[in-house]
C-alpha cells in the first residue's frame, strides 16, 4: 500500500538561486515536452491554480505556461523525484510546448554525429 504524508515543499533540493528543474511530461502518453525551472512559489501557484507555473530566469517573473501563446498545460500530477531535487510536472499539453510551436522541445537527435530535426513547427 502506499504511504501518504503531507507535502512539505521546504523538503525540497533548490540550487542556490531557489530553483529546481521541472520535466514537463504528457499524460497518457508519457511524451517528455519540455524542462523549465520552478521557485517554490512557483510550485505552489501550480497545485492552488491547476495551472502550470514556472519561473522565467530571463525576465526574473513567473511564466504562466500558456499565458500568452494559448499553448496551456494543465496540470493532471505532480511529482518529486528520489532525490528531491528535480520536479515531474505530469500535464494536458494544448498546442505546442516549445517557444519554436514544436509538440516537444526535444524535437533534435544526435544520430551518427549528426543533429536530425525529429518534428517541424506545429500549423
Amino acid at each position: 500500500m502506499a504511504q501518504t504524508v503531507t507535502f512539505d515543499l521546504s523538503t525540497l533540493k533548490f540550487d542556490d538561486a531557489g530553483l529546481i528543474p521541472a520535466i514537463a511530461q504528457q499524460d497518457g502518453s508519457g511524451e517528455v515536452l519540455m524542462m523549465a525551472w520552478m521557485n517554490a512559489q512557483a510550485i505552489e501557484r501550480t497545485l492552488e491554480t491547476g495551472r502550470v507555473t514556472y519561473w522565467s530566469r530571463s525576465r526574473k517573473s513567473f511564466w504562466i505556461k500558456g499565458e500568452t501563446s494559448g499553448h496551456v498545460q494543465e496540470l493532471v500530477d505532480l511529482r518529486v523525484d528520489c532525490d528531491r531535487d528535480c520536479i515531474l510536472v505530469v500535464v494536458r499539453q494544448t498546442g505546442a510546448a516549445c517557444h519554436t510551436n514544436r509538440r516537444s522541445c526535444f524535437y533534435t537527435a544526435i544520430r551518427g554525429g549528426e543533429e536530425v530535426e525529429l518534428m517541424a513547427p506545429m500549423g
